[in-house]
């Protein structure tokens, strides 16, 4: 499923947007936003044209699909030991839609979050369109030291919230149980909303285990906002699918009234719904299969990084993104982004501030979610380009 003979690139090349094959010029490898470069699920597809098949395509309930709810609900209970429940599950056009919506919910203009640094720019914009003051906090990839201490001393009387990404993208750490509990005590102690971003809960690497932070215990859970989609496990990400998890009535009706789902306004894709349905219920084998592929190219994607001059990369523990510490070529990330860009023909995504924070600086990103061959022969490319400027 995930050898090169999967990758349809003429397909890509019409439909992969957001910086990838359709937006580059030819002869160009795209190792951009993290999307794959392989076709969903079968199954997934068969359950869209059964549904299309009958033709009707009617308003759904507001709150969401009651199948694709207890879908999800059986997999927070299955898969990450959270006594979900059905009801406090909304159904969303996006995980990136749902941080937006939680910020929406619980921050008021002057309110600040903690945002880690670096970390998708999702949450900056999100915080910030709402009102909200954004505080950065710098989390070291891999195995490294979280200073709790700082962030404690981050935390004023106008914080209202901890976000957390886990996974971590760019760097790809999976936070352990320890620093999940730390994290969660100090939330508890300050009275603070907890966002859990955990779009990329599914895509961890042997031998890291992902711990959801709301199935610590019930004080953690009861402030807890347990946001994903279905874009990185199951190659989704143009059917704008995610959902928003709360833990009783009243953040969930909290969560409710601030999408305006009731009055149209917005709503999550009835189509996308059925598509997620089947992928929870019908493709753990395919992901299961997905992870295996993708654990063999992070570590040719590492090691092939660390063979180059002046590159350093730690190895992700999660996600199918590498960053890579390029201040060794006494070079900043745009420079190395256009030599890569122009001579290489290798698209990467540099550090830059407004993209992952100011902790992003020195670092360009790579995808690998593609197949042995593409990536073996952009590995080429960068390592031919790098070692001789």
């Amino acid at each position: 499923m995930f050898s090169h003979t999967s990758v349809n690139l003429e397909i890509l090349k019409k439909r992969a947007f957001n910086l990838r094959w359709a937006k580059v010029a030819e002869g160009i490898i795209p190792l951009t936003a993290a999307d794959p470069d392989f076709p969903c699920a079968p199954e997934i597809a068969a359950a869209i044209c059964n549904f299309s098949n009958e033709r009707y395509f009617c308003y759904g309930p507001p709150e969401g699909l009651s199948e694709f709810k207890e879908s999800l609900a059986g997999y927070y209970q299955n898969k990450r030991n959270i006594p979900a429940a059905p009801e406090f599950i909304l159904p969303v056009d996006s995980a990136a839609y749902g941080i937006y919506l939680t910020c929406k919910a619980f921050l008021e203009k002057h309110d600040e979050a903690i945002i880690f640094d670096p970390v998708d720019f999702l949450f900056r914009y999100s915080v910030e369109s709402v009102g909200g003051i954004a505080v950065p906090f710098a989390i070291p990839a891999g195995d490294a030291d979280i200073d709790f201490t700082l962030l404690e001393s981050l935390i004023s009387k106008n914080t209202r919230m901890l976000c957390l990404c886990n996974p971590l993208n760019p760097t790809g750490k999976v936070f352990t149980k320890s620093e999940l509990m730390q994290l969660g005590e100090i939330a508890c102690k300050y009275n603070l909303i907890i966002l859990s971003d955990e779009i990329w809960s599914d895509i961890v690497f042997k031998p890291c285990q992902f711990v959801s932070i709301a199935s610590l215990n019930r004080e953690i859970r009861d402030r807890t906002i347990t946001i994903t989609g279905f874009s990185k496990s199951y190659g989704l990400a143009g059917l704008r699918i995610g959902s928003v998890m709360a833990s009783h009535a009243m953040h969930f009706n909290k969560l409710m009234e601030a999408s305006l789902h009731q009055s149209t306004v917005h709503g999550a894709n009835v189509v996308s719904q059925v598509a997620a349905t089947a992928a929870l219920e019908k493709c753990e084998y395919w992901l299961n299969d997905f992870v295996a592929h993708l654990q063999s190219m992070r570590d040719l994607c590492v090691n092939e990084m660390n063979a180059i001059s002046g590159f350093k990369c730690i190895s992700p523990q999660g996600c199918y993104v590498a960053f890579v510490d390029i201040r060794g070529t006494n070079k900043t990330n745009i420079e190395i982004h256009r030599i890569l860009m122009d001579q290489a023909k290798v698209a990467v995504v540099p550090g830059l501030k407004e993209w992952f924070g100011d902790g992003a600086d020195g670092y360009i990103r790579l995808s690998f979610a593609t197949s042995a061959d593409i990536l073996k022969e952009a590995i080429l490319r960068i390592k031919n380009t790098i070692n001789f400027i």
